[in-house]
């Protein structure tokens, strides 16, 4: 019995090697000091599980963003040469949701250099600067939404009639671009017609507007993918002929990682927005920084499940790289985020 007892704390109570003397402790946010949201979202490194991977998210968008702001001194033609070009990537539903406002910011303000997103993001903001988009809720009925001409995203309500002013607003301007197509030259591509949107919609809530006014470029391979690619079609009957370059923008988004002395990659969501932003960054053997925010998992082998280190065998990544993956679902993490790193440019801490 002696023995086994032996045994059993021998088992139990094995001594432990040391600690780093850098080794971070655990420690979460003390309510007894009051609410100070600054404080709180800083102890989110120090807490665990996701609030960590948020925290080293924080520290990776820093150094991102540091690089830029450390060169704001010198000529402009010179901090294109040392300075990180970022590239910003998120899925439609962003759009849909409150979380364009944040993306709005970003690109008002000029903190981000390149904008990948999905057909969906790209008309779901000029559609909003027409009409409302409201919150409903996950589990109303989909027929009987059908039936009132109510389309569900998530818990977001949009009522067709807001499809119907996109199209009464899109065709003149597709007329207008087949126009100059056909008489000056003109080549479009899904950037180029992006831009146009942006500068047509001329209102300052639009994302897409303030890329136009920063000549910010938006890429998206996949424009025909949702109601944009509903009114092409439509127009391309009533008036044949309109073509959209896609190598044009291919080969832009690849210059445009390749050319950079340094490069960041933001992605909210997977699929195709973020495999079209790692692709380009594979051109310069790989992107400096990375941050994915996303709910997927690997184990089924996909796209958004993949962490930054399957990016990193392909190249997409550099091998030297810090990159950040946070499991959470983008709508709540996104603009936590952003207070804590790009919006420190425009708002500094006191």
């Amino acid at each position: 019995m002696a023995d086994a007892t032996q045994l059993s704390q021998a088992a139990v109570l094995l001594r432990s090697a040391p600690m780093p003397e850098d080794a971070v402790k655990v420690k979460g946010y003390d309510f007894n000091q009051g609410i100070d949201h600054d404080a709180l979202l800083e102890s989110f490194a120090r807490t665990g599980f996701q609030a960590t991977s948020f925290g080293q998210a924080v520290d990776e968008i820093n150094r991102m963003v540091g690089r830029q702001a450390g060169v704001s001194g010198i000529q402009p033609s010179a901090r294109r040469k040392v300075r990180t070009t970022i590239f910003l990537g998120y899925t439609s539903n962003m759009i849909s949701s409150g979380v364009r406002e944040t993306i709005r910011f970003l690109v008002q303000h000029k903190l981000v250099d390149a904008v990948v997103t999905t057909a969906g993001g790209v008309e779901e903001d000029f559609i909003k600067c027409m009409a409302d988009t409201y919150v409903g809720d996950f589990h109303l009925s989909g027929t009987a939404l059908r039936k009132q001409g109510i389309n569900r995203i998530g818990n977001l309500l949009v009522p067709n009639d807001n499809y119907v002013k996109f199209e009464q607003w899109m065709m003149p301007i597709l007329d207008q671009m087949l126009h100059e197509q056909q008489n000056e030259g003109v080549v479009w591509s899904p950037s180029t017609m992006i831009r146009r949107f942006g500068k047509e919609i001329d209102n300052e809530e639009s994302v897409y507007y303030w890329a136009y006014k920063n000549d910010i470029p938006v890429f998206c391979p996949a424009i025909t993918d949702g109601s944009i690619g509903d009114m092409i079609y439509f127009h391309s009957v009533q008036n044949p002929g309109l073509i959209v370059d896609l190598v044009a923008d291919i080969r832009a988004i690849n210059y445009k990682a390749e050319f950079s002395k340094h490069t960041g990659m933001v992605i909210l969501g997977g699929g195709l927005v973020k495999h079209h932003i790692c692709n380009a960054n594979l051109m310069r053997n790989g992107a400096d920084h990375a941050v994915f925010i996303n709910t997927a998992q690997e184990f089924d082998g996909s796209d958004a499940g993949a962490r930054p280190d399957e990016a990193i065998s392909w190249g997409k990544i550099r091998l030297d790289a810090k990159p950040v993956k946070i499991y959470g679902e983008a709508s709540m993490i996104f603009p936590l985020l952003v207070a804590q790193t790009f919006a420190r440019r425009v708002h500094p801490k006191k």
